[in-house]
């Protein structure tokens, strides 16, 4: 019986050609999407000029923290539940001035829930979605100082 010749692979040029433009094809497309993403889901400006935010943050920082508040929110049978304690726990009802809620990363789930004191708490009716929630709050004190957090809701399905 005779042997078949085994024939030896050699890799020629356009082996070599075919596997570089396979590496950058992938390269570039993942590049292209990941470029997409970053345009198309992004919130936009947390500031309009950051230098000039800058040279008051410590200042606003300290009287922030001199209010003392504990802030949590919570979702309860299709109600946000935002709850404000000052430092002897007793509730606060704040002025708020601006209250976004939406995904970390993107703009498009986002809503402006309205909240109404219930004595003890701030209560929104909200629809969400399962998944991690942000709340973008702004809300004045008594004593006119602004208080401003990023709370960070996780909604069970």
């Amino acid at each position: 019986m005779a042997h078949a010749a085994k024939q030896e692979f050699r890799i020629k040029g356009w082996h070599v050609f075919a596997g570089f433009v396979a590496a950058f094809s992938v390269i570039i497309t993942v590049n292209v999407l990941m470029a997409y993403k970053a345009i198309h889901t992004f919130p936009g400006l947390e500031t309009a000029n950051s230098y000039v935010a800058s040279q008051t943050f410590d200042a606003d920082r300290k009287a922030q923290l001199a209010l003392g508040w504990d802030v949590t929110a919570r979702v309860e049978r299709g109600n946000l539940i935002l709850s404000i304690r000052d430092p002897q726990g007793n509730p606060v009802n704040p002025a708020i001035e601006e209250a976004i809620l939406g995904r970390a990363t993107e703009a498009k789930d986002d809503r402006t829930p309205v909240f109404a004191f219930t004595g003890t708490d701030l209560s929104a009716p909200v629809d969400l979605a399962p998944g991690n929630w942000n709340l973008r709050l702004k809300a004045r004190a008594e004593n006119g100082t602004l208080f401003q957090q990023r709370i960070v809701l996780h909604v069970k399905g």
